[in-house]
């Protein structure tokens, strides 16, 4: 015999089903959104040395590692925990910054030494690499920011070619690492080095730890 009371109940049981439904959704739901990784901070158009004929032209922050490794950078950015941005101006000037979240503050330091070190190398390495080629480089010394950061210079060319001057800006704030590669047609003389060193120094300062 059907009676009131079981439609009642079983009313009642579809009720608490469907809370647990909406409960269960809810919580999966904020797990996905809490999983999405963010990307660390970056350098605006503005935080890069000025161009006197060109207004500089951000790309999209973008998760991985560009398609070519920056010069004197190859194989020694991670894939993992990378982001990066380029830059562009109506010249022969760009730019480039790579951020990497590494697994603790020891493993940052690390890469910091690496990259300091395949910079500092670069001039040489490219030599040995380059017949008839030219190279020098400097180092512009550190700046006092979160855990530090390194300012170098390098310039190369080859014969029949325009030489080109690239500045690095290599830095750490805890687990995050940047690095950001500003160049140029030229050689040293011609880099904006005060410059570039604020722009390194916003971008360790705009970092996510």
């Amino acid at each position: 015999m059907f009676r009131r009371t079981d439609t009642v109940a079983t009313l009642a049981t579809a009720l608490v089903a469907a809370a647990a439904a909406l409960v269960l959704t809810a919580s999966a739901s904020a797990t996905a959104a809490t999983a999405t990784p963010v990307p660390p901070g970056f350098l605006a158009g503005a935080d890069l040395p000025p161009h006197p004929g060109s207004a500089w032209y951000p790309g999209k922050i973008t998760k991985g590692l560009p398609e070519f490794a920056p010069f004197c950078l190859d194989g020694v950015l991670p894939a993992a925990g990378s982001w990066h941005r380029a830059f562009g101006s109506e010249f022969d000037t760009s730019a480039v910054q790579v951020s990497v979240r590494s697994a603790s503050p020891s493993a940052a330091a690390e890469l910091v030494g690496t990259l300091e070190r395949k910079v500092a190398a670069c001039a040489a390495d490219w030599l040995r690499t380059t017949p008839g080629g030219t190279a020098s480089w400097d180092d512009y010394g550190k700046l006092t920011v979160e855990e530090g950061a390194h300012v170098y210079g390098v310039h190369a060319s080859i014969p029949d070619s325009e030489p080109g001057v690239h500045l690095f800006g290599i830095g750490r704030d805890g687990s995050t690492v940047t690095v950001v590669k500003w160049s140029e047609m030229g050689d040293l003389s011609h880099a904006p080095v005060a410059a570039f060193k604020k722009t390194t120094t916003a971008a360790v300062n705009k970092l996510n730890p």
